[in-house]
């Protein structure tokens, strides 16, 4: 058999390793001291470091989902990274601790060079931009297996926090208050459902869409961790939900006890036009709405009622008292709403 049988077969060593030297540039720019080796070699080496007294390392995995979809179709590749990031980074700052390093999977039908390198860009821009090294990863060419220009993405990253500093639910009390940290937009929950209420089931559905419209579904993922970590830092936060998906309703209970729930009002903070646009074209119920996005808030902060002023003097982007935490009686929601609802039950 030739030498070049395994390309023939579709697979592009040359095409590999030139994706590879071009992403290089990009992935070592979210390198710090605490890198040992990164690209290269069989693993990646990080050093935790000193100054701990009893670390606990908290680790996530993610992906970006469906949204993937409206990115190929836009062959739009430059954001879709930091979804990726901030799905995982987001979930790790949820217990308290700091976002360390990231590992990416990209697997593709087909390596693109150019492609690939603009699609991690946007990982290892994101991961500068939250101080989280991205020390290693696997790009996986896959014919057969995705259909033609198709990808997908995921990442594995790991956290460290003191064990005393630990944010855990049994913290929370009645009277806690809520704030709620606004989101970008859908952040990357509930395409499937975007795609199937905006007819968006071929590439051309999508481009034929306004500008402004695919700008507003291509909107990448808030990064919380900037405005979020000094907070932790401070012990001005008693718990956090990250409102992936699932929604308000199926998040914030992971934040504290069964015996407690959260009382939200409505109108507590601004319904983001994209979701009254999505409730439309689809008719959906408050439930689909609820229990499907994040509504205007991909963040939920827990905290006592003596630093609410504090934390909110020290927000830097939108943030809205939404509620509080109240004692539950066994047959009541985690959750309860207040108020006029923005749709229909």
């Amino acid at each position: 058999m030739s030498q070049d049988a395994y390309a023939a077969a579709g697979v592009d060593v040359a095409a590999g390793n030139e994706a590879v030297t071009r992403m290089k540039a990009s992935v070592q720019r979210t390198y710090n001291q605490n890198v040992l080796s990164g690209l290269g070699g069989f693993g990646a080496a990080f050093a935790i470091g000193q100054g701990y007294d009893d670390p606990i390392l908290i680790a996530g995995a993610d992906g970006v989902g469906t949204k993937l979809l409206l990115a190929i179709a836009a062959n739009k590749h430059d954001t879709i990274g930091q979804d990726l990031v901030a799905m995982t980074v987001n979930d790790i700052l949820a217990q308290g601790a700091k976002p360390l390093f990231l590992l990416d999977y990209l697997a593709v039908d087909k390596i693109r060079p150019a492609i690939a390198a603009e699609i991690v860009g946007g990982i290892a821009s994101a991961c500068e931009q939250v101080g989280v090294a991205l020390i290693g990863g696997e790009s996986a060419e896959l014919p057969g297996l995705y259909a033609p220009h198709h990808y997908d993405l995921a990442a594995f990253g790991v956290g460290i926090v003191e064990r005393q500093r630990l944010l855990q639910k049994s913290a929370v009390e009645a009277g806690d208050v809520l704030i709620g940290l606004a989101s970008s937009g859908i952040h990357s929950n509930g395409y499937s459902l975007v795609r199937q209420v905006f007819n968006l089931h071929e590439p051309n559905q999508f481009n034929q869409l306004s500008t402004e419209d695919q700008a507003e579904l291509l909107k990448p993922t808030k990064l919380y961790g900037p405005m979020v970590q000094p907070l932790i830092d401070e012990q001005l936060i008693t718990s956090i939900a990250h409102i992936t998906g699932g929604g308000i309703v199926e998040n914030l209970p992971r934040a504290y006890t069964t015996n407690l729930k959260a009382e939200i009002n409505w109108g507590s903070w601004p319904i983001l036009p994209i979701f009254n646009q999505i409730q439309a074209a689809g008719q959906l119920r408050l439930s689909d709405m609820l229990l499907t996005f994040n509504n205007g808030l991909g963040m939920v902060l827990i905290v006592k009622p003596d630093v609410v002023k504090s934390v909110l003097a020290r927000l830097t982007d939108d943030a809205y008292v939404i509620g509080t935490i109240q004692k539950r009686q066994h047959d009541e929601k985690h959750v309860e709403f207040r108020g006029e609802a923005p749709w229909h039950a």
